[in-house]
């Protein structure tokens, strides 16, 4: 079972949360995901998605902090969908070590600026609000070791398609982790510029 090779503090998070037995698309992603590999995980909503996004973040990160700059991030379509996540890795990372920082076009540059540089393991944003953070040297990339883009749908429009390829060509190498409800042909695009040797893992929705 995929849950069993997860980080102890997670085990018991799940537990917590009454959850004992993974979904077809955990079964299947999780295990691949820890290898490291790039990945496209295409499944409908209700599929345990996001929960198997932030399991594979905290388990790579070993539930701990480390260090001052973000080691993960976890990019959104808007401010609605970061606050949501937010509070979704904050009810699996309570009462470890972990930083977890959401920001967005609203919250003032010169504020997040200084919040992340005080020390964050985890840093949740959209596109464009990350690549003016970059243009701005508002966050280091120096440590990231995995990017997760949740719903990337809306990837397919333009200007959050080009803000994600500028985002990439900051970022050293890392492993990147596409969820979404299908495989778009702008989406399987990025495998051209950063999803390098990417595994595919789709799961139907159920009839």
């Amino acid at each position: 079972m995929p849950f069993k090779k997860l980080h102890a503090h997670l085990l018991e998070r799940l537990e917590l949360f009454s959850i004992e037995i993974p979904t077809p698309l955990q079964k299947t992603s999780i295990p691949v995901i820890k290898s490291g590999a790039n990945v496209y995980c295409t499944a409908p909503i209700g599929s345990g998605r996001t929960t198997t996004l932030i399991l594979t973040t905290l388990n790579k990160l070993k539930c701990e902090a480390e260090g001052n700059a973000p080691r993960a991030i976890v990019l959104v379509e808007n401010k609605e969908k970061a606050l949501e996540m937010y509070s979704a890795f904050l009810a699996y990372a309570k009462y470890s070590s972990l930083r977890v920082y959401v920001g967005y076009q609203e919250l003032h540059m010169d504020v997040q600026k200084s919040e992340i540089f005080e020390g964050i393991d985890v840093l949740i944003s959209t596109p464009k609000t990350l690549h003016k953070l970059f243009l701005l040297n508002g966050v280091s990339t120096s440590q990231v070791m995995i990017c997760s883009i949740d719903d990337a749908d809306f990837l397919i429009q333009k200007a959050e398609y080009t803000a994600m390829l500028a985002i990439t060509q900051s970022i050293r190498k890392c492993q990147y982790v596409i969820y979404s409800e299908r495989l778009h042909p702008r989406l399987k695009r990025f495998e051209e510029y950063f999803m390098e040797r990417a595994r595919y893992i789709g799961v139907a929705a159920a009839e």
